[in-house]
C-alpha cells in the first residue's frame, strides 16, 4: 500500500513526511501522478477534507491505482476577535495567490487596538482518510495561541510568523520543525491518524 496525501504544498508535505513516513511511503498528488480539480465548498474543515480525499480517491481508482490510502487535510487559522476568520478560507484569504506576508499584515491591521487578552486564536487541522475499500476515518486537532503584533521567525510557513504562543513566549515560526511538529495542530492530527492506521493495517 502507498499513502497519497492530497496536497501540493511543499511545506505541508515536509511536515507530513517527518511524522508519517516511517509507517508507509507518503506521496504527494504530483508524485503519484494524480491530478484533479476539487471545489472545497464544505462548511467546516472536516467537510472540506473529506471532499478532497473522496475526489482524489475516485481519481486514483479511475487511473487504476487500487492500493492507495488517500489522506487529505483542511486546516486554517481561526481568530476569535475576527468572528473566526479567516477560518476555512485561510488559504484563499484576500485571494488565493496573495502572499502570506500580505495576509499576515492584514490580520494584524484588523486587530489594531485589540487587547492581548482578546487576540486569542488557534490553528485547526482536520484530516480525512479514504481506504482502498472505501472505509473512511478522520482526526482533528487544534493548536492554541494568539495573534502577535508583528511577523517573527524563519521557520514554518503561512500564518506561523504571526501566531504567538504565550506559554512559550515565542512565535510559531521561531520553533524548530521538530518542536513545532510535537505541538502543532497538524502534528497532533497526523499522529492521531497514524495511530488509527496502525490499528487497521
Amino acid at each position: 500500500m502507498r499513502l497519497i496525501f492530497a496536497t501540493g504544498n511543499k511545506g505541508k508535505m515536509n511536515e507530513i513526511r517527518e511524522i508519517m513516513s516511517d509507517s508507509v511511503p507518503v506521496l504527494s498528488m504530483a508524485e503519484a501522478g494524480v491530478s484533479t480539480d476539487v471545489e472545497e465548498d464544505g462548511n467546516s474543515f472536516m467537510e472540506n477534507s473529506f471532499i478532497k480525499a473522496r475526489a482524489v480517491a475516485r481519481t486514483c481508482k479511475e487511473k487504476g491505482i487500487d492500493d492507495a490510502i488517500v489522506l487529505a487535510d483542511d486546516s486554517g487559522l481561526v481568530v476569535d476577535a475576527l468572528n473566526g476568520e479567516p477560518g476555512i478560507y485561510s488559504a484563499r484569504y484576500l485571494g488565493e495567490d496573495t502572499p502570506y506576508s500580505i495576509k499576515n499584515a492584514k490580520i494584524i491591521e484588523r486587530l489594531n487596538g485589540v487587547s492581548d487578552e482578546d487576540r486569542t486564536a488557534r490553528f485547526v487541522c482536520a484530516i480525512a482518510c479514504v481506504m482502498p475499500d472505501g472505509r473512511e476515518y478522520s482526526a482533528e486537532a487544534t493548536y492554541e495561541g494568539a495573534i502577535g503584533y508583528e511577523e517573527r521567525g524563519e521557520h514554518g510557513f503561512g500564518y506561523d510568523p504571526i501566531f504567538y504562543l504565550p506559554d512559550r513566549g515565542v512565535y510559531s515560526a521561531e520553533l524548530d520543525p521538530d518542536e513545532k511538529n510535537r505541538i502543532s495542530h497538524r502534528g497532533k492530527a497526523l499522529r492521531m491518524m497514524k495511530e488509527i492506521l496502525s490499528e487497521i493495517l
